[in-house]
């Protein structure tokens, strides 16, 4: 056991001379030696000497690595994480859209689980499950110190088989079980419906493999159903994003020219800009994008493209300000890196981390009547995450109380009468028309 950890300190030291002897490139400069990184590794590889000799239990060198390995990575900031190959898996399957269990996005909030947003459709949405909610307990155990690629193991399994999460709720005089059942989560990202034969609605609720292909359908399939279509919503409402090239090719589809968006970081090789190109159908009628505090990272993407292109009015609350990009690094063996690589910059210029789109127009959400028991948890942005990256213009500050609320997500997002955010959009694009007409009189 000694001589390999005396092999883990020796390589270690090794690579560490010659990075400073050659630098990160390979080049001839030298570099002055910095010392106290080889006390700092021999430090650490004391300390993994003491616990396998003296720990109350025997415990296997590679967890202790793994485990330090974790803690170094999660303290950088909420959203960068070492995945174990399991954990790697599926992160895969994540992006495919189809996977069993529950349909929750979570985060870290104070060293707690909690809620951003429900999907629609899936199991969780259906439990009544909120956003804002805090997860105490998955089947009985505790939450505390768990990480969220555990919680997630967790909560996944087979169709069919059931999980018990113990939530407390902002409203809630002491934490409630749900027990919710698992499924066979297929999400389909796009959803569309035609208003007063005229105003085209397009619902995206992620960004996944298959959801430029749904949204190029489902704009065929709107102007179809419209002879003459006036105007179109976007609602990205508590979309919690996804994969950085659909959200770039969606919003291409709406846009003949112009920046899409531009991410800047250390390294130049990270840096890079998305432009948009002139196909020939995009849709030349005015556009309302309807966005709110679960709108987070690709949506607000293209939120900002569509705003700082003037291609459309942004509508609804501030979104949630998740402007980092995570590179996957896979390992040898078979575990990967989850790195926040560099952040998101709208077309203007603006960064995203921390910050959010600001709507042109703020229209904030009309709950339906409910009863205190069921009234709803405030939202969680970017900025309210413990470690979060700082945003460009962001200073020490406490976080806002008592901003904004989340829409009822339990009634029909396509009922007028019900929605007074999509109702306001819908109204825009109508007015739009008759303004046409008065100007050109």
């Amino acid at each position: 056991m000694k001589s390999a950890k005396g092999k883990l300190f020796a390589t270690l030291c090794l690579l560490m001379t010659l990075f400073v002897l050659f630098g990160p490139y390979g080049d001839s400069r030298v570099s002055a030696v910095d010392t106290s990184t080889y006390k700092s590794l021999k430090i650490f590889n004391e300390v993994l000497d003491i616990v396998e000799k003296n720990y109350v239990e025997e415990v296997k060198q590679k967890k202790l690595i793994d485990e330090a390995v974790n803690g170094m990575i999660k303290s950088l900031d909420p959203h960068s994480a070492y995945l174990t190959p399991d954990q790697y898996k599926e992160l895969q399957v994540d992006t495919s859209g189809t996977f069993g269990g529950l349909g929750i996005v979570i985060s870290m909030q104070n060293d707690q689980l909690t809620v951003v947003s429900p999907i629609e459709d899936t199991p969780a949405f259906k439990a009544g499950l909120k956003a804002g909610d805090r997860i105490l307990k998955i089947d009985g155990q505790i939450t505390k110190g768990m990480s969220i690629q555990d919680a997630v193991k967790k909560m996944r399994g087979p169709e069919n088989t059931k999980v018990t999460l113990t939530i407390l709720r902002k409203d809630f005089k002491e934490p409630r079980d749900f027990e919710i059942t698992r499924a066979v989560i297929k999400i389909k990202s796009v959803k569309h419906n035609v208003y007063d034969d005229s105003i085209g609605y397009i619902r995206i609720s992620a960004f996944q493999e298959s959801t430029v292909d749904e949204l190029r359908k489902a704009l065929q399939q709107v102007s179809g159903k419209s002879g003459d279509l006036k105007g179109i919503v976007i609602d990205v409402r508590n979309n919690p994003g996804g994969l950085l090239e659909q959200a770039v090719k969606a919003s291409d589809a709406f846009l003949k020219s112009g920046t899409i968006v531009s991410t800047k970081g250390r390294a130049k090789a990270i840096e890079s800009k998305f432009v948009a190109r002139d196909d020939g159908n995009e849709p030349t009628c005015p556009i309302v994008v309807l966005v709110n505090e679960g709108t987070a990272s690709a949506s607000e993407i293209l939120s900002g493209a569509l705003q700082d292109n003037g291609r459309a009015i942004v509508l609804g609350m501030p979104t949630f300000g998740k402007g980092s990009v995570q590179t996957v690094i896979p390992l040898e063996d078979g575990s990967a890196l989850k790195l926040t690589t560099a952040k998101y910059y709208t077309p203007k210029g603006r960064s995203i981390q921390a910050e959010g789109i600001k709507p042109d127009i703020v229209v904030e959400p009309i709950r339906q009547a409910e009863g205190p028991e069921t009234a709803e948890a405030q939202m969680l942005r970017e900025k309210d995450l413990k470690g979060h990256i700082r945003g460009d213009r962001e200073v020490e500050q406490k976080p806002a109380e008592g901003k904004g609320k989340e829409q009822d997500k339990g009634k029909d997002k396509t009922d007028l009468q019900r929605d007074n955010q999509l109702k306001s959009a819908v109204d825009i694009l109508k007015s739009w028309e008759v303004f046409k007409r008065i100007g050109k009189n």
